[in-house]
């Protein structure tokens, strides 16, 4: 009996062995190398079914045989021909050393950065430092990716301590909505993360494991409504694909999460509870429109001693989509301390064109029947619509054009619902119920802009394989919903105008890449202070000037 178990056994472990997958990934820390593997689908070199919505992307969808070095440029002569990769029990598992990066930050005036994981929004000098291997054996791969941080944090002239004592003594509810502090921590603030490290369990398309890693979901490329790397990478239990899943009808990739949210603890008046999200993302591309990917994304958060025991506590994304079709009355759904938020997008690939265009549309607070969402479908409501194009090809050279607008600000449907409920209604990334809004440790996991915030982007580069150089134009308005609400001056927008300079250059086993931003913030904190004294009209105003700067190198094995 023991001998035939153990025959069980072994055939069960060759059966593993040949069906398992390598499932490498290439982590948000790396954006150059993400963005290269986007433009090699505009290009036609890399498969059109992948859908670039659900990151971070994997070695075995994009099929090549280093994903670190897509143009096998490395070279390992300076280390005796020693590759970063150790081999054991007759090649069948191996451990490889993953790149080392180091990345700097500088800013002159105020906290300014967007997709920068673990580093926080700080003035002056800010540096992460990341390393780490890969352990794969059979179906089991362990990434080991921890992150440093440290920044000097210097002291920075944030919103007027006066003008937020009237703030919140007119507007009690202006306060206390959600964990995003002007500053994080104290001068010389440090602190180690797990940063994109990752314990699974691979076979053929599917992958399931205990995860720290920042994701991206949606079409966007400055920006996505519900997953980015803005903040740092949380701890979560994970489902997802690693290449799409081919079926008869087309190909579908996702991934379905639960995972836990802490605060960044430099906020005050928010209850003393860790939060529970569960979250999903799908994408489908039909077999019979070529190029087109459909999909959405859906997340629920809930404060961990308020959670339940049953399938709809543990697994609120495959619940109903209006809030009375669960069975409770409005007081019940009115004192449930949970959010959610959906969204949906399109992105439709056009490889002959070497081009893309994209959007994604979502909600806040889920409307209360289907009767409320056709009333008032911008309730809550924030969007994203984007472009790519290559062009001015000549041989390996040739120019990209991108563009992106955010509107994450809400509607007057908002104002209206606020004063039946006498608090805040529901937003994008903040709402009555859960006081720290859509957050981790003090940053959005969301767009990295403010709460409520617009953003225009267009961007122009010239590219070569890896190498890139471009300039980039924004214009971002500051947190709309704190100004009309409570800021009431048409004239005090807060808006920022800036133009960036970046560029990516590879040689050998190293990538340089670095940005020389110039940030003109007129109304700096929402501040209108004519140089000429208060009037009821236009006059000229100060501006406020910050420079950005970001440096970073990485190594290759």
């Amino acid at each position: 009996m023991i001998t035939k178990y153990k025959k069980l056994i072994f055939f069960f472990l060759l059966f593993i062995a040949a069906e398992s997958s390598f499932a490498q990934s290439i982590s948000l820390n790396h954006p150059y190398l993400n963005d290269y593997y986007r433009r090699q689908q505009l290009l036609g070199i890399v498969d059109s079914t992948i859908s670039f919505t659900s990151r971070p992307i994997y070695s075995e969808a994009l099929e090549y045989d280093d994903i670190f070095d897509p143009e096998n440029s490395l070279d390992d002569s300076n280390l005796n021909n020693f590759n970063g990769t150790f081999s054991f029990l007759q090649q069948r598992g191996k451990i490889t050393l993953l790149p080392v990066s180091l990345l700097n930050q500088y800013n002159s005036h105020h906290p300014e950065g967007i997709n920068d994981g673990s580093m926080i929004p700080a003035r002056g000098a800010q540096m992460r430092a990341d390393l780490g291997f890969y352990f794969k054996y059979s179906l089991l791969s362990i990434t080991f990716n921890p992150e440093l941080v440290y920044a000097h944090n210097k002291v920075f002239d944030g919103f007027p301590s006066g003008y937020k004592t009237i703030l919140n003594m007119q507007f009690p509810n202006s306060k206390g909505t959600i964990d995003l502090p002007e500053r994080i921590g104290g001068f010389h603030y440090s602190k180690f993360f797990l940063g994109q490290s990752s314990i699974r369990l691979t076979y053929k398309p599917i992958s399931i494991g205990l995860s720290n890693e920042n994701l991206w979901w949606g079409p966007g490329y400055k920006n996505s409504l519900l997953m980015t790397n803005s903040a740092s990478g949380f701890l979560h239990l994970t489902l997802n694909t690693v290449r799409p899943i081919k079926t008869p009808i087309g190909s579908f990739e996702g991934q379905v999460i639960s995972g836990r949210l802490e605060e960044s603890g430099y906020t005050d008046g928010l209850p003393d509870d860790w939060r529970y999200l569960n979250a999903m993302v799908l994408s489908y591309q039909p077999r019979w429109v070529p190029g087109l990917f459909l999909g959405f994304t859906r997340s629920f958060m809930t404060y961990s001693e308020d959670m339940g025991s049953g399938f709809s506590d543990w697994l609120p994304v495959f619940s109903f989509l209006t809030k009375n079709k669960g069975g409770t009355s409005d007081i019940e759904v009115y004192n449930q301390r949970q959010d959610q938020r959906i969204s949906i997008f399109s992105r439709w690939l056009f490889p002959e064109s070497h081009a893309e265009i994209y959007f994604e549309y979502g909600r806040e607070d889920h409307s209360w029947d289907l009767r409320d969402l056709l009333m008032e479908p911008s309730h809550s409501a924030a969007f994203i619509l984007g472009g790519h194009k290559l062009l001015g090809f000549k041989g390996k050279r040739y120019f990209q054009v991108r563009g992106e607008i955010t509107q994450t600000a809400a509607s007057q449907t908002n104002v209206n619902r606020r004063r039946t409920y006498k608090e805040p209604a529901g937003t994008w990334y903040y709402h009555s119920q859960l006081k720290q809004g859509y957050t981790h440790r003090g940053q959005l996991l969301g767009a990295g802009i403010d709460p409520g915030s617009n953003t225009q982007t267009i961007e122009i580069s010239w590219n070569r394989e890896l190498k890139q150089v471009g300039v980039e134009f924004e214009r971002y308005v500051h947190n709309n919903n704190f100004w009309y609400n409570y800021i009431q001056d048409f004239r005090a927008n807060w808006v920022d105008l800036s133009t960036s300079f970046f560029a990516n250059w590879d040689y050998k086993n190293f990538l340089v890449y670095g940005k020389i931003k110039v940030v003109r913030s007129k109304n700096y904190q929402w501040l209108y202070e004519p140089k000429g004294g208060f009037s009821d009209y236009w006059l000229p105003a100060d501006d406020t000037f910050n420079s950005h700067l970001q440096i970073g190198i990485t190594y290759r094995f």
